[in-house]
């Protein structure tokens, strides 16, 4: 695959991973508009890993606890703040890993990448998370994750499948309106993050089994999104101490504007 390509792809997954505009969308939407071909299954594993890594080790604290605390979790105890922390993840990427599989049994997963449901999905999905910044009540914090908010959020999560979603704008919607603060709820949408993309890495290296990796496409591919990755959660992560949602927002519904009128104008196929 051609070296631009390859880094285009990086950069958009990396970017778009942890903002709340999409990453699958956009990676959709890259063949369609440019006349690219299709990356593959190969790199868009690659990419995933490398954002992976890029949310393990921007809250390596937290992921520790996590790690630490599945082992004393998988032997029954649930004494440490790590260890609930585990739990609360497991639960809340389990809705996703079951749809998941429907979608991929179904054949659905293919079926809803078109440009006109990536529009309506960028479009109302961007209209609630500006809802939810504006309007819940943004009072609790992470040390409130709780089991219940564990499994609502992990509902919520499941409707990023269709693609335009996107799995941490629907997420940290989701927290929002369960009363966290734009921060705290980001924070948890993104450890939220870590066992669905392995689970979704998971599943998807297994179609590669017997095939040829092009391990230089991949190398490039996984250092590349690790560093856009990080990069683009550290600049949110931080704006979001002063700034709303109102922004990814914005891109949002002029994108999602864009797609419907290019899909239903037939300027695109749908």
């Amino acid at each position: 695959m051609p070296l631009f390509h390859l880094i285009l792809v990086a950069i958009i997954q990396g970017i778009t991973e942890f903002l709340p505009v999409s990453s699958s969308g956009h990676l959709v939407l890259l063949p369609k508009l440019t006349g690219m071909q299709d990356q593959g299954l190969v790199i868009d594993v690659a990419a995933h890993v490398g954002t992976l890594f890029a949310v393990v080790l921007y809250f390596w604290s937290d992921t520790r606890a996590a790690i630490v605390g599945t082992g004393r979790l998988v032997r029954g105890k649930i004494d440490t703040q790590g260890a609930w922390l585990a739990l609360c993840l497991t639960i809340a990427t389990v809705p996703v890993v079951i749809l998941g599989l429907i979608f991929k049994v179904t054949g659905l997963a293919d079926a809803m990448r078109s440009v006109t449901v990536i529009g309506w999905t960028m479009l109302l999905f961007g209209i609630l998370l500006y809802v939810a910044d504006q309007r819940a009540p943004q009072v609790k914090a992470q040390a409130q994750f709780s089991l219940k908010d564990a499994g609502i959020l992990g509902l919520w999560q499941a409707v990023a499948l269709i693609p335009g979603t996107s799995r941490s704008g629907i997420t940290i919607t989701g927290a929002l309106f369960q009363g966290y603060t734009r921060t705290d709820g980001a924070k948890i949408a993104m450890l939220m993050s870590i066992p669905t993309i392995l689970a979704s890495g998971l599943v998807s290296s297994l179609d590669l089994i017997g095939g040829s990796v092009p391990i230089r496409d991949a190398a490039i591919v996984i250092a590349l999104s690790f560093l856009s990755a990080l990069a683009a959660l550290a600049l949110m992560m931080k704006l979001l101490q002063s700034v709303s949602f109102t922004p990814y927002v914005i891109y949002r519904v002029l994108l999602g504007g864009v797609l419907l009128y290019l899909g239903y104008s037939g300027a695109l196929a749908a």
